[in-house]
């Protein structure tokens, strides 16, 4: 019965969606020979295709048409009437964001008519709304505000007395992010439809009629989703606001900064907001083929660890084993005594998952100049069977938004939901709209959409690859099948069978290849030259951590350790010599998304204290140890970029792969078999996700997260 329903709603979603065209922009991209209805809006003719509603079609001609409730990416709800306009030979105002154009229609935005109805509707919004803006963290961003001054009425014919005041609602805990004042609520239900069509978590829902409506969990319950975030920026009113954000700043108080999210490798825009040298919240910024203008909870509320637990100063290990703070003169001298007359053999160095591409060419180039070729990242990756030797076998190569193209998702090893939220966002809204087919090999975990379970064997995939399987030819008559690898599956020890399989799967099935990584600066430094994490047959000496923080202890037991990074994490604790780098919000710093898209940083405050730009202390060490490298500027480095991989340098561009003949005869070479072991992930349920690296261990918001999706009953009564 569960499924049944199931399947209805997910049909009447995907009729709604497709009936009502999401957005103007999208309207007009249908075929050339689809039949245009024409009408006329404020004297203005509008063309446009069948089934458009008079808002997004006045949208085309850029006439604004004001509204609460409509949103692009939602489903139509008209229950805020915020949006009426005046239409020709109808007998009262109609609702535009629900309302189907039809040839020869004529309609009023400006009239009088329409302009009393907008007052009436403002009237009673305002009615039990309690105008408490001077406390409110909407202010300054409240479509409510700005509206009632363009929309509304400059008195009200409603008056408060001793027998009828305004409706009070009491606040409903729904975790340690959003924070909720429902008394300012005006039950547009962006927020319920959001958490039910793209976050796919439909705790969020309505009880109540006409004036006793409100929105809420029904048992009071925490928000569990990874994307809950979201509904702050959907609300139009203050009813949903920041927890941590909460009266810290105002929003003219701010300085914005356009920048990229560094905590997963999806590569979301992002705006950073500052005032003061301080970091006060993360928003998403647009961009259609990555975010479309979401964000993940991590990215959002994870900032405060940029403020904790910093490496500011440098420090060396002294004779007794104990650290002490340094000048900038002494660590680096301490660093060159540390190469001393090393051979490049006996010198490591190994790339971390916040590693900007600037850096890790800087590395590069210096232990090259003592002929180490000993250069990993710190995620494994695999180095024979044509690995990183070519960029199509470890990148994204169908993109972000050409998952929308596809008609059959197989995904191996991986949990997306957690791993890459936008990615996992991107394959429900195709399931929805698109009626998608997913199926997984792997554990199987809540991905917020149904898909075909095929076990969590290895070698199920194996079987697939050689055709044994009967999802086999599945793929094989699907239209535009994708293939999504997780990089979990290449830190298992039959890495290089499994990525051989993967290889032959996408030559037999005619499905292309995508590997999802969850770490920001791995796809970069594979571009420069860096290989996957390998074990070294004998010990080095000398080890340069480059932000890296789960290289093993018995690998760097006996060698000098040198570690560069922005939080004193684990790594740190292995260094004889401490390096403070800058985070990702406190400087230029180029990285390459799962996707193979360059995108670059831009700072937002400058590195606390004595910490620098992580190019600049390595170019510094090599000026010490004799060994200057060519450029002393970003302009130089990024020159430098373009002639290790041209692609680093070509922002907010995805160059398509080839070579993906020769990496299937390379992987038809390959003589390991996969394991019997099943195929685990990371991350596994909601508690999982939010402390994953060293800003979130130390962001104390994501540790209420943990506590609260570990003990929900204890976190609600708190």
């Amino acid at each position: 019965m569960m499924q049944r329903a199931a399947g209805i709603t997910r049909r009447l979603v995907s009729q709604v969606r497709k009936t009502n065209l999401p957005n103007a922009a999208r309207a007009l991209s249908t075929s050339a020979d689809e039949n245009l209805v024409s009408l006329t809006i404020d004297g203005l003719e509008a063309k446009v295709p069948a089934g458009t509603t008079i808002l997004q079609a006045a949208e085309t001609i850029g006439i604004e048409i004001p509204r609460f409730c409509y949103h692009d990416r939602l489903s139509i709800a008209g229950n805020c009437r915020m949006c009426l306009v005046e239409v020709e030979k109808f007998p009262k105002p109609q609702a535009s964001c629900a309302v189907p154009v039809f040839d020869g229609m004529n309609v009023f935005t400006r009239s009088s008519v329409t302009k009393l109805a907008r007052e009436g509707v403002m009237e009673f919004l305002l009615v039990n709304h309690p105008l408490d803006c001077p406390i409110c963290d909407q202010g300054g961003e409240c479509d409510l505000q700005d509206q009632s001054m363009a929309f509304g009425s400059d008195r009200s014919r409603f008056v408060d007395n001793a027998f009828m005041g305004k409706r009070a609602v009491e606040d409903k805990n729904i975790g340690p992010l959003v924070k909720t004042i429902m008394t300012r609520c005006i039950h547009c239900t962006r927020c319920v439809r959001f958490g039910a069509e793209v976050a796919g978590v439909e705790d969020l829902g309505t009880t109540g009629r006409g004036g006793d409506i409100q929105i809420g969990t029904y048992i009071e319950k925490m928000f569990n989703s990874e994307m809950s975030g979201n509904v702050i920026d959907l609300c139009p009113v203050g009813a949903l606001t920041s927890k941590p954000y909460s009266f810290t700043a105002r929003t003219w108080e701010l300085r914005s900064t356009e920048s990229i999210d560094a905590m997963d490798a999806v590569g979301t825009n992002v705006t950073v907001n500052t005032r003061g040298g301080e970091v006060m919240r993360i928003i998403p910024r647009l961009n259609e083929d990555i975010n479309e203008e979401w964000m993940s909870d991590k990215a959002r509320f994870s900032y405060d660890g940029l403020k904790r637990q910093r490496l500011t100063s440098p420090f060396v290990r002294g004779a007794d084993g104990h650290f002490k703070e340094a000048d900038w003169e002494e660590a680096l001298e301490a660093v060159a005594n540390g190469l001393g007359d090393l051979s490049g053999d006996e010198i490591m160095g190994v790339s971390g998952r916040f590693t900007d591409a600037e850096a890790a060419a800087s590395l590069y180039d210096l232990l090259h100049s003592y002929d180490s070729e000993a250069l990993h990242t710190e995620t494994r990756f695999p180095n024979s069977s044509g690995g990183t030797g070519l960029r199509s076998n470890y990148v994204m190569n169908s993109t972000i938004a050409g998952i929308e193209d596809a008609d059959l998702v197989l995904l191996v090893g991986t949990n997306p939901r957690y791993e890459a939220p936008l990615v996992n966002t991107r394959l429900r809204k195709c399931y929805i709209q698109n009626e998608l087919e997913v199926a997984m090999v792997g554990e199987n975990v809540d991905l917020t959409y149904e898909y075909e379970y095929l076990g969590d064997s290895a070698q199920t995939f194996a079987d697939i690859a050689s055709g044994k399987h009967a999802f086999a030819k599945k793929l094989k008559d699907a239209k535009n099948p994708l293939i999504i690898v997780g990089d979990n599956v290449f830190a298992r020890d039959d890495a290089d069978a499994m990525f051989a399989a993967a290889q032959k799967v996408q030559g037999s099935c005619n499905a292309k290849l995508n590997v999802l990584h969850q770490s920001a600066g791995q796809v970069a430094a594979l571009d420069i030259g860096y290989k996957g994490w390998a074990t070294p047959a004998t010990a080095p000496k000398f080890v340069w951590l480059l932000g890296a923080e789960t290289v093993p202890e018995d690998v760097v037991k006996d060698a000098f350790v040198v570690y560069q990074g922005h939080h004193g994490d684990r790594g740190a604790q292995m260094a004889d010599v401490i390096l403070p780098g800058a985070a990702y919000t406190e400087k230029d710093g180029t990285y390459v998304n799962t996707e193979g898209r360059s995108q670059t940083t831009r700072v937002a405050v400058t590195p606390p204290e004595q910490a620098r730009e992580d190019w600049k202390i390595i170019r510094a060490v090599s000026e010490v140890v004799g060994r200057a490298l060519p450029y002393d500027s970003l302009a130089g480095v990024r020159a430098r970029l373009a002639e290790l991989a041209p692609s680093l340098t070509r922002y907010d561009v995805v160059e398509k792969a080839n070579f993906h003949a020769s990496a299937l005869e390379i992987a038809n070479q390959e003589k390991g078999s996969v394991s019997s072991s099943p195929l685990s992930v990371p991350m596994k349920v909601l508690q999982d996700y939010y402390m994953t690296d060293c800003i979130t261990r130390a962001s104390p918001t994501m540790a209420k997260c943990v506590k609260a999706t570990a003990n929900p009953i204890e976190a609600m009564h708190n």
